[in-house]
């Protein structure tokens, strides 16, 4: 009769699945509950969202738009819109009684243009 070649196997298993705990308890220690979890368990946390004015974006997005209280990088090709969405999401914001920064590297925030989609160019930051 074969030998069982399964209990090599569950030994590693074991081993490796007590590498991740240690690993997920070191991420908690360094960033606190709830930085790291295993997906499926625990409480899933409601994300509140800021609407992008494109359905179909937000639908894309998962959460119906762009998290709220979050850091968001937008990126695409130049004149893809990327200064356009970010406008956008800015003036829902700031609708909503929000505070947001916009961070203009380049230097060429046109702010008549954020005025016309709805900024409020005085309380940008």
């Amino acid at each position: 009769m074969p030998a069982d070649k399964s209990a090599p196997q569950d030994k590693n298993l074991a081993e490796r699945e007590r590498q991740l705990e240690a690993a997920v308890s070191q991420i908690e220690r360094t960033f606190g509950k709830g930085a790291i979890m295993r997906l499926g368990t625990g409480e899933r946390a409601t994300v509140e969202a800021i609407p992008t004015g494109s359905l179909s974006l937000d639908l894309a997005l998962g959460v119906g738009g762009v998290p709220r209280g979050r850091i968001t990088e937008i990126y695409g090709a130049e004149s893809s819109g990327k200064t356009t969405l970010a406008l956008q999401v800015i003036a829902e914001a700031q609708r909503r009684g929000g505070l947001a920064l916009f961070i203009d590297a380049e230097h060429a925030l046109d702010t008549e243009y954020a005025r016309a989609l709805g900024v409020d160019i005085d309380r940008l930051y």
